[in-house]
């Protein structure tokens, strides 16, 4: 039995934690275009030459920042990301939800899992709040400039993070002790202990996961967004999540009491799991 029991909040960060993509909030408006033309052209790329998404829009932002001469350091994107806009309550639910897990005898970790860009997160008024970010970056040159893609994260690549928060794993680059096997009461956040929030498709393997191996996923959706509450529904219709909750992080808000309900549920499970042992 783990002498600390440890919960882990595993979160998406376009449209799950900020209304919108990254890029929207600044850099699409340096290099001069909208975002429906900036994504369009993203679209393009990969369309014509049968490439990832993601890496499309990696190369895309690489190249019109060169045409617009608009340096690309890490203190680049990190001012990107300080403009990146927030659902209401985020910047108040981590101090909120840590001191509901402190109360209970529960630590609260937090991870992203993003295809965003880790450098933009890291900008972001709430970087400070995870313990690992798991997102897309860059590679840099000698003078510190991005020069090329060096991870780059799809929906399927976001799995892989799900196990390395199972096993204490904080490497990106570590692909050796995350396929090795290990004990299950040796992993250091079980899947029954871990919540995962996402909003959309590229969500669904990791909110099916989680699911699968006894935790819980909770799909988040735009209360302004038609379309985004639908597919919301739609996921609990196919039972690929376990709750939908709209994108409001507040102290009375439907996300605050869920995600407090389930600590509790894994709390109540750990503690029957502790008197099960005693002889």
């Amino acid at each position: 039995m783990r002498k600390q029991l440890i919960v882990a909040l595993v979160y998406d960060f376009d449209g799950t934690l900020s209304p919108g993509n990254m890029q929207e909030f600044g850099f699409i408006q340096a290099i001069g275009k909208t975002p429906e033309e900036f994504w369009k052209m993203s679209d393009e790329i990969a369309k014509g030459q049968d490439a990832s998404n993601i890496l499309a829009y990696m190369k895309l932002m690489f190249d019109e920042a060169r045409k617009a001469d608009i340096t690309l350091r890490r203190e680049d994107f990190r001012k990107f990301g300080e403009k990146i806009e927030l659902f209401p309550g985020v910047l108040q639910w981590f101090r909120l939800i840590n001191a509901y897990g402190k109360e209970h005898g529960v630590r609260i970790e937090h991870y992203i899992n993003s295809s965003g860009l880790a450098e933009m997160i890291e900008g972001s008024a709430i970087a400070k709040e995870f313990k690992r970010i798991f997102a897309c970056s860059f590679l840099y040159n000698a003078d510190g400039e991005a020069e090329w893609p060096g991870v780059a994260v799809d929906y399927t690549a976001k799995t892989q993070f799900l196990f390395k928060i199972n096993k204490g794993i904080l490497s990106i680059r570590d692909n050796k002790r995350v396929n090795e096997s290990q004990l299950e009461e040796n992993k250091r956040i079980p899947f029954p202990s871990m919540i995962y929030f996402g909003d959309g498709e590229t969500d669904v393997p990791c909110m099916k996961i989680v699911k699968m191996f006894g935790g819980n996923s909770i799909a988040v959706y735009d209360p302004k967004a038609e379309r985004k509450k639908h597919i919301a529904r739609k996921l609990l219709r196919q039972q690929r999540v376990n709750f939908i909750c709209p994108a409001n992080y507040e102290k009375e808000s439907k996300m605050y009491k869920v995600v407090c309900a389930i600590i509790d549920k894994i709390k109540a499970e750990y503690e029957l799991a502790k008197l099960a042992e005693t002889k």
